[in-house]
């Protein structure tokens, strides 16, 4: 990209995602996906151009029906358990295929993923049992952007029983923005014999990231996002956020932005983590080696982590690679309404602002923690009383 500069433009990650899915089912005509009815309100409909939706009953047509047809590619109905084993048969015949649902209500399925891991590992030790397309599921419509559905639809569940597993069959993906799409879609196209969860949101969210950084950050797992941190002359931190997820993300970008108002002469960075797997940064094929870990992450700086779900899942990961004590989890800690998304963040301690008090507490600045919590204050005030977030947040409602 040329005159590229982070954050400055936005884009919705399931509208790229949706652009993929169209070209692949004109590129593969054994492609399919499978979805619970929610092609279009997770806003991969574009996949509309290339093929219409199963459908072989003769009813009267309205004018707000979609394209429909009996060999149409996208298979919507309101069965999680009947559309993965429909998948399943088609992955088995060696043809590739993606479900999408509702973050919430993937957690249907979860002892239909577990079956099927049991089956890869055990065709692992089958000679004649060749290697199948992967299962891959895309995850939109998340805990962070429930705006009107509420607590019911919020729910990272899946993330951690996948993660909490062992093995060496999981993948769990978090596509930070529009750029990371290409190589996510790529991996998942060419993988065999696993089980790939894509999460992101479908709101607009800023571009971070080049799409030769995109890639890179994809293919090692993790990467430093230069454009905000500013290493010490030793080249080392005194503050770290580390964060898988877009929204995530965001909030980690925004506090350190608060932090560089307020902590001038202290140094910040922020690592992303794109990609997770059993015990590990990265995936199955190429796990993060300790030592690169301590190259990107160093021994001693204290980190906040800004997670798109459940806190322990992810330091538990971390840990596994550096001390515990290091670290201060924030993400989804089942806390949630009908709200707005700030307050959602605010509610569930994972806020820009709850990050940056993390760093007043830890370097004793009152100072400081007096004024983030008067912030706090007055941007719940104004969700509650205008029913949108502050405009000075910069958050789309």
């Amino acid at each position: 990209m040329n005159n590229f500069e982070p954050g400055s433009t936005k884009k919705s990650i399931a509208k790229v995602f949706g652009h993929k899915l169209k070209e692949q089912a004109e590129q593969d005509s054994s492609f399919y996906l499978f979805s619970p009815d929610e092609t279009t309100s997770n806003k991969l409909d574009e996949i509309y151009q290339a093929t219409t939706r199963a459908w072989g009953v003769s009813l009267p047509k309205k004018k707000w029906d979609l394209p429909e047809s009996p060999d149409g590619r996208i298979v919507e109905l309101l069965s999680e358990n009947v559309l993965f084993s429909v998948m399943i048969g088609h992955l088995l015949s060696n043809e590739p295929a993606m479900m999408t649902s509702y973050e919430a209500f993937f957690t249907i399925i979860l002892s239909q993923i577990i079956q099927h891991l049991k089956f890869l590992e055990q065709s692992e030790e089958v000679s004649w049992r060749p290697q199948y397309p992967s299962v891959n599921l895309l995850s939109t419509s998340t805990c962070w952007r429930q705006d009107h559905n509420g607590f019911s639809h919020q729910s990272p569940m899946l993330i951690s029983s996948l993660l909490d597993r062992p093995g060496h069959h999981v993948n769990c993906f978090f596509p930070v923005d529009a750029s990371s799409v290409a190589p996510c879609f790529d991996f998942l196209m060419q993988s065999k014999s696993q089980v790939n969860l894509v999460t992101f949101n479908k709101t607009d969210e800023p571009i971070w990231q080049t799409e030769q950084e995109a890639k890179q950050n994809f293919e090692t797992g993790c990467s430093l996002f230069e454009f905000i941190s500013n290493k010490k002359d030793d080249d080392t931190f005194d503050y770290l956020f580390v964060t898988a997820g877009d929204i995530a993300t965001r909030e980690a970008v925004e506090a350190i932005k608060i932090l560089r108002q307020d902590l001038p002469e202290m140094h910040f960075g922020l690592i992303n983590i794109s990609a997770l797997t059993y015990g590990a940064i990265g995936t199955t094929k190429n796990p993060l080696s300790q030592a690169d870990f301590n190259q990107l992450f160093g021994q001693s700086a204290p980190i906040s982590t800004s997670f798109h779900g459940y806190p322990n899942t992810f330091t538990d990961i971390l840990s596994n690679y550096t001390d515990k004590k290091r670290i201060k989890g924030h993400g989804f800690e089942e806390q949630g309404s009908t709200v707005t998304p700030f307050a959602m963040l605010t509610m569930n301690h994972a806020s820009r602002l709850h990050l940056a008090l993390d760093v007043a507490a830890e370097f004793d600045r009152n100072d400081l923690i007096e004024k983030y919590q008067k912030q706090l204050g007055k941007y719940q005030d104004y969700a509650l009383e205008h029913g949108i977030d502050h405009p000075e947040l910069g958050i789309d409602n």
